[in-house]
């Protein structure tokens, strides 16, 4: 396989670099394709390339090509791209969250009040295990274009250090791990403040261990979004309803009889749940 070409593409956020077809068959591989079907798809999206070309666009490609196959490769793949649609209130992700820490062997909870010294503050996930108590604030954007910048930072570590003055009086509110966390990436300003101030961070790809697509994988949790089988409306629908993650739907047969599926379009769902599951 041809591990780099000479050509331009463009970012979400607008920036430029070099088409990097090994991170592209990786990412194929992680989802599922075998590596001479991962090396095809490589070289027939690097040969139509041209300078410019959109990163969204190359997805799109490669997602066509998988779905093309299988449908369950085509949905792992596209899990970066379906948190975007936990939204747009954000608390489909907080919920998803969730699910991954009690998946860990955490008890969890989202949108729990903590009373600070000068105010209550809402967290959006609290997870317990043993003696670590874990405090998340999370961050949701709906374009991969987007990162949390320092602002979000400086906030969230404000809101910690106020509950953290009332903790003597409320041993509830002693946080062991203190997290920021997004489904798409912080700037290197929020990497290096949180660093210095003992905020932790998880991102898509942030840090190098422990990041969000590897809890996605080492948990096996897939968000219903990432879905090919059912349209949009339909996802949303379920996840209004409680439902974010694909292994619930078998647990919600009363949600899938509301939704007005065919036999048909119910056992195309189950399959492509259960493969990818």
């Amino acid at each position: 396989m041809q591990t780099s070409h000479n050509i331009l593409i463009t970012k979400a956020n607008g920036e430029q670099e070099l088409f990097n077809s090994e991170k592209l068959f990786r990412s194929l591989v992680r989802s599922g394709a075998e590596k001479e079907t991962a090396d095809e798809i490589v070289e027939e999206i690097a040969s139509k390339l041209a300078e410019g070309d959109q990163t969204r666009d190359i997805y799109h490609r490669a997602f066509a090509r998988l779905k093309d196959i299988k449908s369950h490769m085509a949905a792992r793949y596209s899990v970066k791209h379906a948190l975007l649609e936990l939204g747009p209130s954000g608390y489909p992700f907080e919920d998803f969250l969730k699910e991954i820490y009690i998946a860990l062997g955490y008890t969890a909870k989202t949108r729990v009040i903590a009373q600070g010294r000068c105010v209550e503050h809402e967290l959006d996930v609290v997870a317990m295990r043993g003696n670590e108590r874990i405090g998340a604030e999370v961050k949701f954007h709906n374009s991969t274009g987007v990162k949390s910048d320092l602002k979000v930072a400086l906030y969230v570590q404000a809101r910690f250090e106020d509950i953290a003055a009332q903790s003597g009086a409320h041993t509830d509110n002693d946080f062991t791990n203190k997290f920021l966390i997004t489904n798409t990436k912080f700037t290197k300003q929020v990497e290096a403040y949180a660093a210095c101030v003992g905020l932790q961070l998880i991102s898509w790809d942030y840090p190098a261990q422990g990041n969000l697509r590897e809890l996605i994988e080492q948990t096996r949790l897939h968000p219903i979004s990432c879905l090919t089988t059912i349209s949009k409306l339909t996802k949303r629908r379920m996840m209004d309803q409680g439902v974010v993650l694909c292994r619930q739907v078998r647990e919600h047969v009363d949600v899938i009889d509301s939704l007005g599926l065919s036999p048909q379009s119910v056992t195309r769902l189950f399959q492509e749940i259960d493969a990818l599951c």
